[in-house]
């Protein structure tokens, strides 16, 4: 009888059958879904405040035509842009690691498998189909988290372009209505 709680013994047998790359990819997985969290958070509050008081710092200048102006106000955009940019290449790095995570822990459950086989007297295939396929359980895992992970930094980018444009286009038009 297991002394974990029990709504922890399904994880338990989840780690038994898959191995201690599962407990890896669990990691991996709640770093991918807490920067994506913290990224809609950013893009939801954090973002919009900076992105409002960016424009009425613009907006509050005397100088809007000039060159350093100009400069000036593609360099407060490209700051800000980074800012919601910043966490991106983490996320691909975290998004590529899983499938190779994944195979690694179906290599060595297959290594498992078939040192498990040399050591017994009788070579059942059952046994070894069943070890097979817990040793594809890593891999299909790493590929699940890598999937929803992607399909979030495909979005994540498209925000990022759309915010980009938009900022671009608030500021000019706060420089046309200051002009009015």
């Amino acid at each position: 009888m297991s002394s974990l709680p029990l709504w922890l013994e399904p994880v338990e047998r989840l780690v038994e059958a898959g191995g201690a790359v599962l407990v890896v990819l669990a990691v991996v997985a709640v770093l991918v879904f807490a920067m994506a969290m913290e990224r809609w958070w950013y893009y939801r509050i954090t973002w919009r405040v900076a992105r409002r008081q960016l424009l009425h710092r613009w907006a509050a200048r005397s100088d809007h035509t000039s060159w350093s102006a100009r400069t000036l106000r593609q360099v407060w955009a490209e700051a800000l842009v980074a800012k919601l940019r910043k966490p991106l290449p983490w996320l691909k790095l975290l998004v590529a690691l899983c499938p190779l995570l994944g195979l690694l822990g179906t290599v060595t459950g297959m290594i498992s498998v078939f040192d498990s086989l040399s050591l017994s007297e009788t070579h059942q295939a059952r046994a070894m189909a069943d070890g097979v396929a817990r040793a594809t359980l890593p891999t299909l895992t790493g590929m699940a988290i890598a999937v929803v992970g992607l399909l979030f930094i495909s979005r994540l980018e498209h925000v990022i372009r759309r915010e980009d444009q938009r900022l671009h286009d608030r500021l000019a038009r706060a420089l046309e209505e200051s002009d009015a």
